[in-house]
Formats: structure tokens, C-alpha cells, sequence
């Protein structure tokens, strides 16, 4: 194992931020996985699921059973880590541009069209290979316009021709679940039986550009465009994995997320260590497009009638908003069936608040599908 440090901001005279990663194992002797934790620098949870894992990888690479290279980032934001207003940790957002962490990474499909015109042909191995390299040079090519940017360039620059990558968030409260590319489902299936996922989405592009998408993405949208005479896989399975709430930073569950990591990193030929069997899956995948956002009526006190994990039905009542000078009461129902997976931590909402996403089985929304 050895530790790589990257500069971030190094100007003088104002904050200086730098971030370490993580490397096991031997590039080029296998899959490359790239993992990252805490991109929204309060989610918690990841951070310490990465102290986990790198416990564990220490070990393995030591004793020769990284079978690849492995890329781990056990604090993806310094910026963010440092961001706090009025005692308050705040690292969701960029306090200098107001831009989400989590959006506005490069899409780099219109640049690789044109770079990759009549050169690829019908060996898929050699079509991954040349994706990957024009990839790596779009991103080198790539100048920042600040920090923020520069936090991007790194992290992307990492993962961006890897085989499997792991990003770890967490909701505000949830019980855990997964986003990933449609194309990615029968991948991604083992990782959430193994970690007991409650939800899995799926979308082809949920809007936004989001980091998973800057780096599986880009396959599918190859393919489609270069068409079925050039086979493009989808060669980079790029999960995002919502590690519950951020209050649920406890040891035992960090433990339990990073052993099931790492055997899905085993099942897929990165460790070597014993597999343990597979459990039963608590979900089958469902579209991004049939998660709906429900938001308060009204301002008031929040009463949630219903549990995190719940499954409701169109109709149902899932909430109440009490005015508290008024005492009138706005009862919100779930428009779909589903299941309750995700909410605020906050109990006094503002007239537009969110309070819960629900995941359906069916798709009827379109656009833009991540919260801000």
C-alpha cells in the first residue's frame, strides 16, 4: 500500500486544502476499483466505513490477495470538511458557488465522439481500451476554473477508466439503498443482497451529473451512438451507495457495510478471500423515474405516520404538518405504492420542504431526478 497526497488549493494568503488517497495492489494486474467516501463531506457514515476497509485492504495487500489495483479515498472533500456556518457542518453544497458537491461533473461523451470517429471497430476489448485512454486525456485536458473544480479533476481523474466504482454517501435518514445505470443491474444485484439494500435505482441519466454518471455513463451513451457493429460494454459499473442516515455512524454498522464491499469485491475477482453465501435480496431494482418526493402543503411541525422502510399504498396517509399557531393540520398521502426508504431529519418544515421519497415499481417522472 502506499498514500498519494494531492493538492487542492495551494495559494497563498488564503485556505490550503489537500487529499489523500489510498493504493493497494498492482495496476494492470486486474480490475481496477476505485472507492470513495463522503463527496457530501457531512455524510459521515462512509467516512467511517472507509477506516474499515482500509483496516481490512492494509491486511490483504500485505499478504499478496489484492488482486488488481484498488483506489480508496477515505475523505473525498477536504473543502467541504472544512465548510462551517455558525458551528454548523456544511458540506453538501460549495459555500463560494452554492453548487452541489455531487453535481455538475464533466460530461465527456460529445468530446469522445468526435475523438473516437472511425477508430474503433469490433473487438470489445480494444474498444474499452481506447475509450479509457481518450477518457484519461479529457480529463487531463480539463482546466479548472476553481477549487471546487480542481477537488473534481482529482477525484475524477482516479476513477474515470476503472472497472467498479464505489461511491459512499448517505441520506439525511434512510434505510439503505443504492442508485446505478440501468445497465448495471444484474451487476449491481450480489452488492445489494449483500448489503441488505432496501432499494435499488436505476436510470439512465438522473439529471444533474452526478460523479457515478461521469464514469459509467458515458459507456451507454457510446454505445447507442456508435451503434450494435461496435460493441461498447457497459465497462464501468459506477454504484452510488446511500449508507442509511447521517446519524447512523456506529461501529457495528460500518463494519457490516465494509464486509459486505469487500465480498462483492471478492465475487468479483478483486480479493482473495472466502466468499460467504449470498443473502436473499430485500429488493428488486425499480426506475429513479418512480421514486416520488413528497413536500409539505404548508408550514408546520412535521409527524411522520409511517417508518423508514415501510411499504405504502397510493392513498395512504405518511405524514401530518401541524401549523403551530393555527393548529391546522395537512395530512400528506403517497400519490403511488411503494416503499418509504428515505425522509428529512428536520420537524419543522417551510411550505415546499421535503419530507420522504417513496420508491415505486412503476416510472412516471422524467427529467431532473436527484434532490439538490
Amino acid at each position: 500500500m502506499h498514500t498519494q497526497t494531492h493538492p487542492i488549493a495551494t495559494e497563498q494568503s488564503v485556505a490550503t486544502y489537500q487529499l489523500t488517497s489510498l493504493h493497494y495492489g498492482s495496476p494492470g494486474a486486474g480490475k481496477k476499483v476505485y472507492i470513495q467516501a463522503a463527496l457530501h463531506a457531512d455524510e459521515i457514515p462512509a467516512m467511517l466505513v472507509a477506516q474499515f476497509l482500509r483496516r481490512e485492504l492494509e491486511r490483504l495487500d500485505a499478504q499478496g490477495r489484492v488482486r488488481g489495483e484498488l483506489i480508496l479515498v477515505p475523505a473525498a472533500n477536504p473543502v467541504g470538511l472544512s465548510q462551517v456556518v455558525q458551528g454548523t457542518p456544511f458540506g453538501r453544497f460549495d459555500l463560494s458557488t452554492g453548487t452541489n458537491f455531487n453535481r455538475s461533473f464533466p460530461y465527456l461523451v460529445d468530446g469522445l465522439k468526435t475523438a473516437l470517429a472511425g477508430r474503433l471497430g469490433s473487438d470489445s476489448a480494444a474498444n474499452v481500451a481506447a475509450i479509457r485512454a481518450e477518457a484519461r486525456a479529457a480529463i487531463a485536458h480539463w482546466e479548472p476554473a476553481d477549487h471546487t473544480e480542481v477537488l473534481k479533476k482529482t477525484l475524477l481523474g482516479m476513477a474515470i477508466d476503472a472497472d467498479i466504482v464505489l461511491d459512499l454517501h448517505c441520506d439525511n435518514e434512510a434505510v439503505l439503498h443504492l442508485y446505478a445505470g440501468s445497465a448495471l443491474a444484474d451487476r449491481v444485484k450480489p452488492l445489494a443482497a449483500l448489503l441488505g439494500a432496501r432499494a435499488l435505482l436505476l436510470s439512465d441519466a438522473s439529471g444533474g451529473d452526478p460523479f457515478d454518471e461521469a464514469c459509467s455513463r458515458l459507456w451507454w451513451d457510446l454505445a447507442a451512438h456508435f451503434g450494435p457493429a461496435t460493441p461498447i460494454p457497459p465497462a464501468c459499473a459506477a454504484i452510488t451507495v446511500e449508507l442509511r442516515g447521517e446519524m447512523d455512524v456506529r461501529y457495528d454498522l460500518a463494519e457490516q457495510d465494509a464486509t459486505a464491499l469487500l465480498q462483492f469485491l471478492a465475487r468479483e475477482g478483486v480479493l482473495d478471500i472466502p466468499l460467504l453465501p449470498l443473502p436473499d435480496a430485500l429488493c428488486e431494482p425499480t426506475p429513479l423515474e418512480g421514486v416520488e418526493p413528497l413536500r409539505a402543503p404548508q408550514s408546520g411541525l412535521l409527524v411522520l405516520l409511517k417508518r423508514l422502510g415501510e411499504r405504502v399504498s397510493a392513498g395512504e396517509a405518511v405524514a401530518d404538518v401541524v401549523n403551530p399557531v393555527t393548529g391546522a393540520t395537512a395530512t400528506v398521502r403517497a400519490g403511488h405504492d411503494g416503499l418509504l426508504f428515505a425522509s428529512t431529519a428536520h420537524r419543522h418544515l417551510l411550505r415546499g420542504m421535503h419530507i420522504c421519497k417513496i420508491a415505486g415499481a412503476a416510472a412516471f417522472r422524467s427529467g431532473s431526478l436527484l434532490s439538490q
